[in-house]
């Protein structure tokens, strides 16, 4: 028969070359997905998938104007991927060249986490006892590097004093927000898009308008300290839960960042105020 003479060609050699091939493909897929993570090229993945699919119907169903439009998008959209995300695939060139996309990326993964949430537990302790204002963002899947370049550089590891220190009133970073990516505090004093939410109180100032209008554009979780009352809120996914106990703070922060293999949907739900 064709395909049992086909099979015969084949050598067990041959069989384990394919598959280190198959496997090695994929790794550095795998490779390149953790590289992105936490960038805008997620979102940019996203629509090249949905791109793909588009394409796939219109030939499927004969759609020929969403056809030829879905071949120009894909013609060119290569191009306009190199000039918009040139940061991101510079970024990643580096840590090829620099041997770091064989490293195990989640190494430790959970310490440093554990860490972070008790930096900003211990901050927002001594901060809102003291009523001094903050505003905290941290990133998660979305990148956040047009907000971090309004603010001023740091670069510097978290820890709870350094946070404090940041936010003592009438000092050059105290306003604005601090953005942490990648465990590190990115920026100090940087901007963020306010919510045009009708129904925020209109108790709450700037900083609780900011917090919630980065919620609504990413996926960051965002703290902030009231220097009026010392009330503790957190933001995510456009909700606004206010005056948190320090318990409460650190589960959620726990949930939300050390936990984070696994969806918290029902965990972070049970918080919101009603």
């Amino acid at each position: 028969m064709p395909f049992a003479n086909f099979l015969a060609d084949f050598t067990i050699l041959d069989y384990i070359s394919n598959i280190v091939d198959i496997l090695v493909v994929w790794y550095f897929i795998y490779k390149i997905f953790l590289i992105v993570r936490g960038t805008k090229a997620v979102q940019l993945i996203n629509g090249i998938f949905i791109i793909l699919i588009l394409r796939a119907i219109s030939e499927l169903f004969g759609l020929r104007t969403l056809a030829w439009l879905m071949e120009q998008v894909i013609e060119w959209g290569f191009l306009a991927i190199i000039i918009i995300f040139q940061p991101e695939l510079r970024r990643a060139l580096e840590q090829l060249g620099r041997g770091k996309i064989f490293t195990r990326a989640r190494q430790k993964q959970a310490e440093k986490q554990e860490q972070l949430v008790n930096a900003i537990v211990k901050a927002s302790e001594y901060m809102a006892k003291r009523r001094i204002g903050a505003l905290i963002s941290i990133a998660q899947e979305t990148g956040m590097n047009d907000y971090i370049e309004t603010g001023i550089p740091m670069d510097a590891k978290v820890s709870s004093e350094l946070l404090i220190n940041t936010f003592i009133p009438n000092t050059p970073l105290h306003d604005g927000a601090v953005i942490i990516q990648n465990d590190e505090i990115k920026a100090a004093a940087c901007y963020l898009p306010l919510s045009e939410s009708p129904f925020i109180s209109k108790e709450l100032g700037t900083r609780h308008r900011a917090a919630l209008g980065i919620s609504e554009v990413t996926d960051s979780l965002t703290v902030v300290i009231s220097e009026e009352t010392g009330g503790i809120t957190i933001t995510k996914n456009g909700e606004l839960h206010r005056n948190l106990s320090l318990d409460v703070l650190r589960e959620m922060l726990t949930n939300q960042l050390v936990n984070d293999m696994e969806p918290q949907t029902t965990i972070w739900s049970k918080w919101v105020k009603k």
